[in-house]
């Protein structure tokens, strides 16, 4: 018999174990290993079969055993020892507070947040990403305020059938059995989010919060009964539904987002976020509930909107335009034409994420497109992907080369005390005397290549293991009853070379690119001297069939009984198998196309381990490649098309295997340790450590992005608002003249026959309308000249006023040294400039001489 209802009974603990319920209470602990050591101790069985949950865990355990623990001395000690600890972490000043003049608070957005297995909050790198940016933040004492959705179903769960096809389910979540807590009124009563939806609807949230370290996290959730039963749904699934069902979900954590932050600041008393950062273009539409409230407050919608650009951020996650959300003007126009924004319209709305540039279509709201007009900051995740994010949305800037684009980079970096395996962590510990592995020397002497070497096979032992027990019970699933075959038990070898390839599952990704040679990829894993073994897992989106006939023509080649002991698919991709698969591998594999990983986290994850990485130079491989940490697969960009492609770098791909790789790695001295591969290591853990740390990325963001977007805000709210006024105006005033703007003669001089060391004496005549020399910015660009004229390795200096008689051009010059030689060119450049500007580029409007 089954249940018609399910719900979790939370555990009442004994007031004397008061210090392990705040310890289960805060999310510090999926990323600190005393506190996870302590809740092992209380079970150490159930600790694992529960996936390192310990709200579950206390929720299982018999009450005799909490008994026990109350009565036992050392346990409690260590117990109040780490609240201790704990709240010292939650309360001591720590990097942030060394700052001065940074943002009072940061509100952060995404749809997604992957913190622990044990809340299935994520579908892959981005919600990992946004995970592991809340932690460093709390690490680094930011004052940040997290919002999202709680999706009662998460993503899915999958397993594979019999004949390799992905199967999903959507096991139902109940938010009382995880580590968070409804905020509530002072009244006691449940905080309620509320839309006003077309046909006079409404859609009503409850909202949860999460503390993760000192960061709060707040949660939106539809499955209420103030709901019909189709809103209760809407925040069924992630990424579930269709185009208006996602719309849904997208008001919601925009919209409901900012309202939450502003119940919760009203509960709590908490400062009011200076900034706000949107991570991917889902939750863009908290931008227009700002401006709704500024209009209220006596602001018009274009300078409320002056107001909401200054203070906020947008970060970018997707190398093409397929991996935005786009929806019909049709429908934004009519869940607009209601009271869902006072003071904002349709109109307005449509304006901001309209496709209405060459190359769009009109007819389509980009999210993105929406998320970079209300942001004055935007930023890619990895410098190539900042390079590609600025060719795709380079007609928002029209006239401006792609390199003026205003979208800068901010390179991902993943969390190391959540990512490091705990033995590695270990060996810091003892044998540098340190637990910040991203931190410390690892070429130091102190650490042996025999320490190293024994460690990191003790990782491959451990993901050997998990990979049998996972293949073993995924077997059990789909053949209950039946033994499973005896191979199992000797699937994989610890002492054999360990590829790891586990992501998403896109086409572009390239799954089966490893499959392009069959015969010489069996070659490989069967080697009689030097065998390779593959450990593969991913999820593909339940609407992309192309990804799921890729998995499935994976899973049937590796179930060949040749191969079968040396490569193996792993269903339900998570934090916790990827916990184990990335210290445990040796390699880790990225193939996608080229330039369409925008940063590919998972290898930073390997490589904080020791693993070393074999990548397409894509993401950040391609700015952290440095051939001693790696190979690189060779890019056939000029191939002739894509089978042509495939076959180039994937015959490169089985090349470095067999002739670097392999023979690198079984290179064995009187010791047994294959001391050249053991350099590899040490150089990767010593140089890529730091770089690849989220706390480098939160610092990044923080000096780079969010200081700035603060004083930002500052300044255009000062005196009542009055500079986002006049901004407003003088923004009006400048489009108006801007096309009776020109350059209409340059003059230059001073060489005759140039040389290195020369000044070139330049004289621009710039036509400025009913604008005044104030209001722009004339510069002269130069740099090397290339085919057709092209300017390559631009320089800007800026000219400076001469002269300037009414009615007549104005007369700039300037001067520009000749400090290399080879190819010169220049030309001279008018924008819009006012000090309340992030970028010359901003306005998108500029006149440049011909």
């Amino acid at each position: 018999m089954k249940a018609i209802r399910r719900f979790t009974v939370r555990t009442v603990l004994p007031e004397s174990l008061a210090a392990v319920s705040a310890l289960a209470a805060n999310l510090r602990w999926s990323w600190h290993e005393p506190t996870k050591a302590l809740f092992a101790r209380i079970d150490p069985q159930r600790w694992e079969e529960l996936d390192h949950d310990p709200v579950a865990l206390l929720g299982a355990v018999d009450p005799a055993r909490l008994d026990e623990l109350a009565h036992d001395a050392a346990f409690m000690a260590e117990a109040e020892a780490l609240r201790a600890d704990l709240m010292a972490y939650l309360e001591q000043p720590r990097w942030y507070q060394s700052l001065s003049d940074a943002p009072q608070r940061i509100a952060y957005f995404s749809p997604e947040f992957g913190i622990a297995s044990a809340i299935p909050q994520y579908s892959g790198g981005l919600g990992i990403l946004a995970g592991d940016h809340l932690k460093s933040a709390s690490d680094l004492g930011l004052p940040l305020i997290g919002v999202g959705l709680f999706y009662r179903a998460g993503y899915f769960r999958q397993a594979i059938d019999r004949d390799g096809w992905q199967k999903e389910s959507y096991p139902l979540i109940d938010p009382d059995g995880l580590p968070m807590q409804m905020l509530r009124e002072p009244d006691g009563t449940s905080v309620r989010i509320t839309l006003s939806l077309p046909g006079g609807e409404a859609l009503h949230a409850r909202v949860w919060r999460m503390d993760v370290g000192r960061v709060v996290l707040l949660l939106l959730d539809t499955d209420i009964h103030d709901n019909s039963d189709e809103l209760r749904g809407v925040t069924d699934r992630l990424y579930g539904g269709g185009g208006e069902h996602r719309l849904l979900q997208e008001l919601l954590l925009g919209i409901g987002g900012v309202r939450a932050i502003k119940r919760y600041l009203d509960v709590t008393g908490t400062p009011a976020p200076e900034v706000f950062h949107t991570n991917e273009g889902h939750a863009g539409f908290l931008g227009l509930e700002r401006i709704s409230d500024l209009i209220a407050d006596g602001l018009s919608f274009t300078e409320a909107l002056q107001v909401v650009r200054a203070g906020t951020l947008f970060t970018t996650h997707t190398p093409v335009p397929a991996g935005i959300d786009r929806f019909e003007g049709e429908l934004i126009e009519r869940y607009f034409s209601t009271d869902l924004l006072p003071g904002v319209t349709a109109a307005d709305v449509l304006a901001l994420g309209t496709e209405d540039y060459e190359g769009g279509d009109p007819a389509v709201f980009n999210m993105a497109v929406m998320g970079l007009r209300l942001a004055q900051r935007a930023n890619g995740v990895s410098k190539l992907h900042g390079e590609v994010s600025r060719g795709m949305f380079g007609a928002l800037w029209q006239g401006f080369d792609q390199g003026d684009v205003p979208i800068t980079s901010v390179t991902n970096g993943v969390h190391a005390p959540t990512w490091t395996d705990p033995l590695m962590v270990a060996l810091a510990k003892e044998k540098l005397g340190t637990y910040e592995t991203s931190a410390c020397d690892w070429r130091s002497e102190a650490v042996s290549d025999a320490d190293l070497w024994s460690v990191r096979r003790a990782m491959r032992q451990q993901l050997v293991t998990d990979a049998r027990e996972r293949v073993t019970a995924a077997w059990a699933e789909q053949n209950p009853g039946i033994a499973a075959p005896s191979w199992m038990a000797e699937l994989l070898d610890p002492d054999v070379l360990t590829i790891g390839f586990a992501r998403r599952v896109p086409t572009y990704k390239r799954l089966t690119l490893m499959l392009h040679d069959p015969d010489r990829l069996r070659a490989l894993l069967t080697d009689p001297e030097r065998p390779v073994q593959l450990v593969i897992a991913g999820k593909s989106h339940p609407a992309d069939d192309s990804g799921k006939a890729l998995i499935q023509k994976l899973v049937q080649f590796a179930a060949e009984p040749e191969l079968r002991r040396r490569i193996v698919f792993l269903p339900n991709y998570d934090i916790g198998m990827a916990r184990l698969l990335y210290p445990g591998t040796d390699i880790w594999l990225n193939n996608p196309l080229r330039p369409l990983e925008a940063c590919g986290t998972s290898g930073m994850k390997a490589a904080l381990n020791g693993s070393l990485n074999l990548s397409i130079l894509d993401g950040w491989w391609n700015e952290y490649y440095d051939a001693e940490n790696g190979w690189a697969i060779p890019t056939a960009d000029a191939a002739g098309d894509g089978a042509e492609r495939d076959k180039l770098e994937a015959e490169a791909m089985y090349d470095l295997i067999e002739h670097q790789i392999a023979p690198r790695y079984y290179d064995r001295d009187a010791d047994g340790l294959p001391r050249r591969w053991l350099q590899s290591i040490r150089h990767t853990l010593a140089t890529l450590s730091p770089e690849l740390s989220a706390d480098r990325m939160v610092r990044e963001y923080v000096e780079r992005l969010y200081v700035p977007a603060a004083h930002a805000e500052r300044a255009i709210t000062a005196d009542g608002n009055r500079p986002a006024r006049e901004l407003a105006a003088w923004k009006a005033r400048v489009a108006a003249e801007w096309p009776h703007v020109s350059v209409t003669h340059v003059e230059s001089g001073g060489v005759q026959s140039p040389q290195v060391g020369d000044e070139l004496k330049v004289r621009a005549h710039v036509q400025l309308a009913g604008l005044s020399p104030d209001d722009v910015l004339v510069e002269v660009a130069f740099g090397r000249a290339r085919n057709g004229d092209d300017l390559v390795d631009v320089r800007r200096q800026p000219l400076e006023l001469s002269e300037h008689e009414l009615g007549q051009p104005a007369t700039f010059v300037g001067t520009v040294p000749l400090a290399r030689s080879g190819s010169f060119g220049y030309n001279v450049r008018v924008t819009p400039k006012h000090a309340l500007l992030a970028n010359p580029a901003e306005l998108g409007l500029v006149a440049v001489a011909h």
